[in-house]
C-alpha cells in the first residue's frame, strides 16, 4: 500500500501524493516513513526530503527550511516554513 505524502507551506499546498517512503530531515536525524508508521511527530531541519515513488526507484530531492513532521492516520504530513523551487 502507498503513502500519502503531503508537502505545505504557509502559502500553498506543494505536493499531495501516493508514495512507497519518503526519508525526512528530522532535527534529531534522518528518518523514513512508509505506509502503516506509528504516529509521530518531529520538528524538522533545513535539508532534503526524498521522495520514492516506488520501492526500488531514484529518489526525488526537494529542500525544505524548517518545520514540522507529522505522520497520522492518513499518512505523512510535512509543515514546512519554505520549498526551494
Amino acid at each position: 500500500m502507498p503513502l500519502h505524502f503531503e508537502l505545505v507551506t504557509p502559502a500553498r499546498l506543494v505536493r499531495s501524493d501516493d508514495v512507497h517512503m519518503v526519508i525526512v530531515p528530522g532535527a534529531e536525524g534522518e528518518f523514513g516513513v512508509m505506509e502503516g508508521h506509528a504516529p509521530f511527530m518531529s520538528t524538522i531541519r533545513d535539508g532534503a526530503l526524498m521522495v520514492y515513488k516506488t520501492e526500488n526507484g531514484t529518489p526525488e530531492e526537494i529542500q525544505v527550511q524548517g518545520g514540522f513532521a507529522e505522520v497520522g492516520a492518513n499518512g505523512l504530513t510535512v509543515l514546512a516554513e519554505h520549498v526551494e523551487g
